[in-house]
This record gives C-alpha cells, sequence and structure tokens, in this order.
C-alpha cells in the first residue's frame, strides 16, 4: 500500500468466517466515553472537518470542492496530515485522546478500525448513522466491522496481486506449487524467481498473513487477542516461505526488499514472479525505465488448490464521537462512497473502489485492465490480524517471522514466540 497508506495506485480483504467480535477497551456503544455524543450531535449539521494523510494525487481537494459548492451551508474543511502511516495514526490518537471536536471525519487505515473503536473513539454506524453497505464488497464492509457493529464507512480498497512475465510464462501458476515449479524457468533466463515484501517493516506482516490465511491459518482468533498461531495449518503457510527462501527460488536480496525495491527489480527483468500491490500495473506500464513494459501480465495470487487469500488494504472513513455535526459527517461519509466518487478514485488516482458495480464498468475496464484480477484478489482476500493490539501484534508477527525466514530461528520456535508476544500484548503486560 504502499502499506498503510493511499498511494499512487492502490492501496488491501474477503473475510472467510463470521463476523468480527472483539474485547472492549471502551465504550462501543451508541454514546461515547465522557458523554462526547449525544442525541443534539447525531441530528446536528454544520461545518465540519475532514483529516486524512497527504493529497498526493490531488483526490482529496477536487471532491471537497464539490461538496462545498452543493452545501454552503455545511463546508468541509481538510486537514491534510503527512504521508506516513505511523505519523497518521499518532495524530488521530493525539486528537481523540484530546477529545478535539475539530477532527470529525477521519480517514482510518483498515488495520486502525479495531483500535480506535475499542477504544470509544468512533460513532457507531448504527440507527440514524447507518449507511447503506448493499452494493459494497463484503470484504471492505468486514474491515469496517468490530465487534459486530460497522464503525465507519469502506471508502477504498487495495489487493496483493502475482506480476509475472507473461513472455517466459504464458499462463500463470495458480497454485504456489506450481509458481516454485516454475522457478526453473527463470533459473534457465538466468534471472530471480520470485519476490515479495520480506524486509523486516509491516509489509512483511502483509506477505505472513497471506501465507498462514491461504494455508488455512490465521493470526489471532475472531475475539482479536487470542494468538492462535500453534497450528499445523500456519506453520505449513510459514514453511513455505522459509523453504522458498533456504532453496533460492526466494533470493537473497528479498529480505530487504519493501514495495518499491520489489517493483524496481521486477521492472529491471530481473524477477519472474513478484507480489506487490496495483498501483505497480501503471508504473511498469510507462516508466522508461521499464524493460517489462509488454511483457508482463497480472495474476491472482497462488494458493494451494487455486486462487490464495490476499491481504486486504484500503481506508475508511469514520466519524470521531466528539464531532458536533453528526448529521453532516453522516452525509459526508454517503457522499464518499456514491458510484460517481468511488469512479472518481480509479480515473483521478488508481485507488481500488469499495463498490462491487465499479469494477463491471467497461470504460474503467478499458481504461485499467487490472481491474478484474484485482476484484478476485479482493474477493478473496483475508484481513490482518484484527485487533484492537495491532501494533504490538504485527511486530510480533514482522520480527519472529523475519528471523525464520532468515534461518535464525526454526518456523516452530518463530511461532511459539509470536504466540508468546501476543498473548503478553492481549492482557495488557
Amino acid at each position: 500500500m504502499h502499506v498503510s497508506k493511499m498511494f499512487v495506485g492502490v492501496a488491501g480483504i474477503a473475510i472467510v468466517g463470521a463476523a468480527l467480535t472483539g474485547c472492549t477497551a471502551g465504550s462501543t456503544t451508541g454514546s461515547s466515553t465522557g458523554g462526547a455524543s449525544s442525541d443534539a450531535t447525531l441530528s446536528s449539521r454544520g461545518p465540519i472537518t475532514y483529516v486524512q494523510g497527504k493529497d498526493n494525487n490531488n483526490v482529496v481537494r477536487p471532491l471537497i470542492d464539490k461538496w462545498n459548492a452543493a452545501h454552503p451551508d455545511q463546508v468541509v474543511t481538510f486537514k491534510e496530515q503527512s504521508d506516513q502511516a505511523d505519523q497518521q495514526h499518532d495524530d488521530l490518537v493525539q486528537h481523540f485522546q484530546a477529545k478535539d471536536q475539530n477532527y470529525d471525519v477521519v480517514d482510518v487505515d483498515v488495520v486502525w478500525t479495531a483500535e480506535f473503536a475499542a477504544k470509544g473513539w468512533l460513532q457507531p454506524l448504527t440507527d440514524t448513522m447507518a449507511i447503506d453497505t448493499s452494493g459494497l464488497m463484503k470484504p471492505t464492509v468486514v474491515s469496517a466491522t468490530y465487534n459486530k457493529t460497522l464503525f465507519a464507512a469502506p471508502q477504498t480498497s487495495d489487493g496483493g496481486m502475482l506480476y509475472y512475465r507473461k513472455d517466459l510464462v504464458p499462463t500463470p501458476p495458480k497454485t504456489w506449487d506450481e509458481m516454485m515449479k516454475d522457478c526453473d524457468i527463470a533459473k534457465t533466463a538466468g534471472i530471480d524467481c520470485y519476490a515479495g515484501q520480506f524486509a523486516d517493516y509491516e509489509g512483511l506482516t502483509v506477505n505472513v498473513s497471506e501465507a498462514i490465511n491461504t494455508a488455512g491459518g490465521s493470526i489471532v482468533a475472531a475475539d482479536g487477542k487470542t494468538p492462535t498461531l500453534n497450528t499445523p495449518q500456519a506453520k505449513a503457510g510459514l514453511t513455505k516461505l522459509v523453504a522458498a527462501y533456504a532453496n533460492g527460488n526466494i533470493p537473497k536480496d528479498a529480505i530487504t526488499y519493501q514495495e518499491e525495491q520489489g517493483r524496481t527489480a521486477f521492472e529491471a527483468g530481473k524477477l519472474l514472479f513478484m507480489r506487490n500491490w496495483p498501483y505497480v500495473y501503471s508504473l511498469a506500464s510507462t516508466d522508461g525505465s521499464s524493460t517489462v513494459k509488454s511483457t508482463f501480465g497480472v495474476a491472482p495470487l497462488p494458493g494451494d488448490t487455486g486462487t490464495g487469500a490476499s491481504t486486504l488494504g484500503g481506508h475508511n472513513a469514520a466519524i470521531s464521537v466528539y464531532s458536533q455535526h453528526k448529521a453532516t459527517a453522516h452525509d459526508f461519509l454517503t457522499f464518499l462512497e456514491s458510484a460517481e466518487t468511488q469512479k472518481f478514485f480509479v480515473t483521478q488516482a488508481s485507488n481500488a473502489p469499495v463498490l462491487s458495480s465499479v469494477y463491471d464498468d467497461a470504460s474503467l475496464q478499458a481504461q485499467f485492465p487490472y481491474l478484474a484480477t484485482l476484484k478476485t484478489s479482493i474477493d478473496s482476500a483475508v484481513p490482518r490480524p484484527v485487533t484492537p493490539f495491532y501494533p504490538a501484534v504485527t511486530k510480533a508477527v514482522e520480527t519472529n517471522a523475519y528471523a525464520a525466514i532468515k534461518g535464525d530461528k526454526t518456523v516452530d520456535q518463530a511461532l511459539a514466540d509470536m504466540q508468546t508476544a501476543i498473548e503478553t500484548a492481549s492482557s495488557g503486560n
């Protein structure tokens, strides 16, 4: 996404399972802690502020201009944050903790929804605040859900895809084993086989989650706090990455790769396969330095027997419980989810829409050939751990998975250490 932020392409989850539940660390009812929410604010209209990370692609400003022209008495002001996801997160936390009434609608990375909802900072989208989710892709709705309650409006989505050299592999592999066999083609061509995002950072959690979920495992249970890594499925998933690195199918340099390093290597013709986000498509097609402009294709991530489990990325728009004009905020969420706005996200910034119908638009399909593959990716995706303790959970996953891939820990030890670290985080110790 690049991980956890809106970017030039699409920034990636169909959930396989029941609705999410979670422990409650704060109010998750219709009213917030400290009485910040009231019936009066739910029906109140007036000026609001929308908070989001840096608007690199000039998407937000034109949309707000359009809204303001139609709603002169309910003007939206744009509060632009930095382009760094951790800074965006910390800024939101600080303003929530201060009960700031001026952060009305906030852009929330999908992995922050549970954390913020559990702390009682997000207005539940129920009753008069409910939004129509019938046309939205199911995984995007689940990404905005915590404790069986919708707390945000899906705004943009994302999913991982497999980039491959169609001049060397005319038919992309449908399973992991098929892809590993195709690595012989890479060796014959004198290039490396497969890379994802394997550096010690958030992107590794994305890739490890995909491996474990594809194998039928999970990282945390539906309660958002109980680790579930002591399973044959979790071991099978992580083992695939470890084995591929050990035998060279994943090249040694790949443990330094974030999104951009992998993209650069693929565009330079050094990789047969690459897992990455859709933003790469336009760059690999147009970059002056790209050697694969006409020789690459995209396909769903390979799984055990078919399409694998991608990791959902993207962003949701949420209403702060401290907003004094929640009726306006609610209408602004609806505006962001309209078909017209969703198409604008695609054409202006190549952001993945959350409305299923947009993917079937013939004119968009002609302009963005990867849309059908992306829809498959999102439909088959699974989220990263949905937990109010996400920062600690992702640190446990990435640190220990990195050690396992490098060979510094066995798979069993890495999973055991993940399990212990997550148990400690969720117990508050």
